[in-house]
């Protein structure tokens, strides 16, 4: 003898054309702002990004002995790109044997080095160093192809990521200038430059 337990339910088959709600959060502001342990992480993240860009720029100028050996930074007459760029093996090779060591390349490398690396590190033009920053860590992962440690990805595309990410999350309000900057003329009138 079997027994019902409350009314029998039918059951219908899913709707696959319908768009897939997630739910939102409770609290928007919440969701906004991140906690101050993540403000910190944000911060600290964007500083040593910023440092990386600068560092890497004073010793290609410079050539203090790390990755320029010394007596051949750029002011020595040295070239920052040509020993990276003639080294390309990849599919791109043609194209940055082509470049290596050029005015234009030396330059253009230089200034993203400098303005990448001064903007992560004071929290100002975050979209720019994002934009910037990611589009040099993605031109440097093409010149590394075929890469060595990972047959799609390496360091490079991290960098990438985490530029993008810092950028897209106003990571320079953290403990830098971004709030002010939002604030001056300049941003306000061009606000591309935020």
């Amino acid at each position: 003898m079997a027994t019902t337990h409350g009314p029998e339910r039918t059951r219908r088959a899913p709707n696959l054309h319908a768009p897939i709600r997630f739910p939102e959060p409770a609290d928007d502001t919440a969701a906004a702002a991140p906690g101050p342990a993540a403000r910190v992480a944000l911060a600290a993240t964007r500083i040593v990004v910023g440092w990386t860009f600068l560092w890497a720029f004073v010793d290609k100028l410079l050539g203090l002995g790390h990755a320029t050996p010394a007596g051949q930074g750029w002011l020595d007459g040295g070239s920052p790109t040509l020993g990276f760029l003639s080294g390309t093996t990849g599919p791109f090779a043609g194209i940055y044997h082509d470049l290596a060591g050029t005015a234009f390349a030396n330059w253009a490398f230089m200034l993203g080095l400098l303005g990448i690396g001064v903007a992560m590190t004071l929290g100002i033009g975050m979209r720019i160093a994002g934009v910037s920053g990611a589009l040099l860590y993605v031109l440097m992962w093409t010149a590394s192809l075929p890469t060595t440690t990972n047959p799609v990805t390496d360091d490079h595309v991290l960098g990438a990521l985490i530029v993008a990410v810092l950028a897209l999350l106003g990571a320079g309000r953290y403990f830098g200038l971004g709030g002010w900057w939002r604030g001056t003329a300049l941003v306000t009138r061009l606000p591309w430059l935020a």
